[in-house]
């Protein structure tokens, strides 16, 4: 039997930002719709925000005056689950503990290390409040068995495993030609590179993307992605084609033209690039850490190692169709059907009525 109906869930996260939690999300709505469910996305351009400091394109909101709980109270709901820790998800936290609601929550990003990373704050701050901001939930999503791990071994509770997926509609193998790719681009470049490698992510510090940039591999490195260490790292590296952003529909494209993804992060908790990278055939190099550890294990079509070089030359002779083989076992409605059964075991079913404390 099915419990729920109408969803809420709550992500300081949305459109347009481009990033794994927004990804993540938008593929779970997709999927639930799909299975019968309404899923409300609360966000913040719903509410009066302003720019994140030195992520100007990330929105902060303030939900100021209980505009959240009013705007709860107005759905019928039976399931809230809170995505994320910051202030959108902080009012949402307060209000559920306030009118004891049960919620679930979701670990999709290394906060602590990110602000270390930025900012020089030392981690074991974040670990302090993301241990208390999961505390109340009935159960911390986390999408890989290391990160898991990792986290009980920092104290948190109530951790379940909630996989993630690639849409196989669209990442797939795609042909595109060398000369395509530079009409497309405007590169100056008659031949052929020896090799191709790959990056795709957000330009930022905590992406680990010198580990990529300063590769001594032969052959062209690609950025695509943008962000606050972009400009720099242009000047830095002038022989590196940085593309800037693009849309998830021209991705397949180019994954399918490079000979290896590389995948320098030593801070993500999954990493969706790298199924999508798979799934058009593209084989990964990374290192062996949370995120490439989990979806290619021992047995994966990449290569992990400490050596960010030696991992391309490994994942260089490894077949293009083992890449999709691979990556064909990962749904997107499998992580829905997990997402739903967390709910469906967990939480008894909720009524909302006006006489909630809005706060």
């Amino acid at each position: 039997m099915q419990l729920y109906r109408r969803i809420i869930i709550v992500s300081d996260a949305w459109v347009p930002q481009v990033n794994g939690v927004v990804r993540s999300l938008q593929n779970l709505q997709k999927e639930l719709a799909l299975l019968g469910y309404d899923v409300e996305i609360i966000h913040p351009k719903l509410f009066f925000n302003f720019p994140c400091p030195r992520y100007s394109e990330i929105p902060l909101a303030l939900p100021l005056g209980g505009k959240l709980g009013q705007r709860l109270s107005k759905f019928d709901y039976s399931a809230i689950h809170i995505a994320t820790e910051g202030p959108l998800g902080l009012a949402a936290r307060a209000f559920c503990i306030r009118n004891s609601i049960p919620f679930t929550t979701a670990y999709h990003t290394k906060f602590p290390e990110y602000v270390e990373a930025r900012f020089g704050l030392s981690a074991k701050w974040g670990f302090r409040y993301m241990r208390w901001f999961h505390s109340q939930s009935e159960a911390v999503l986390a999408p890989s068995p290391s990160l898991i791990k990792s986290l009980q071994e920092k104290g948190f509770r109530n951790l379940r495993l909630w996989g993630r997926g690639v849409n196989l509609d669209l990442f797939k193998p795609t042909p595109y030609s060398w000369e395509d790719f530079c009409e497309d681009h405007q590169v100056m470049r008659s031949k052929r590179p020896s090799r191709i490698l790959l990056f795709v992510g957000r330009v930022a510090v905590e992406k680990n993307i010198e580990a990529f940039l300063s590769l001594r591999c032969p052959g062209l490195k690609v950025v695509v992605g943008d962000g606050p260490e972009r400009q720099s790292l242009q000047l830095r590296y002038p022989d590196a084609l940085f593309l800037g952003g693009m849309a998830s529909e021209d991705l397949p494209r180019l994954y399918s033209l490079a000979d290896v993804f590389v995948f320098p992060s030593l801070t993500d908790t999954f990493g969706l690039v790298l199924l999508e990278a798979l799934a058009c055939g593209t084989p990964v190099a990374a290192f062996p850490v949370t995120g490439p550890l989990d979806v290619l294990g021992e047995r994966g079509p990449g290569a992990l190692d400490r050596d960010l070089e030696t991992a391309v030359r490994k994942a260089s002779s490894i077949s293009r169709e083992a890449c999709v083989q691979f990556a064909a076992r990962h749904s997107w409605r499998k992580s829905a059907e997990v997402f739903l059964g967390e709910l469906e075991s967990l939480i008894t079913g909720i009524s909302l009525d006006v006489s909630l404390q809005e706060g």
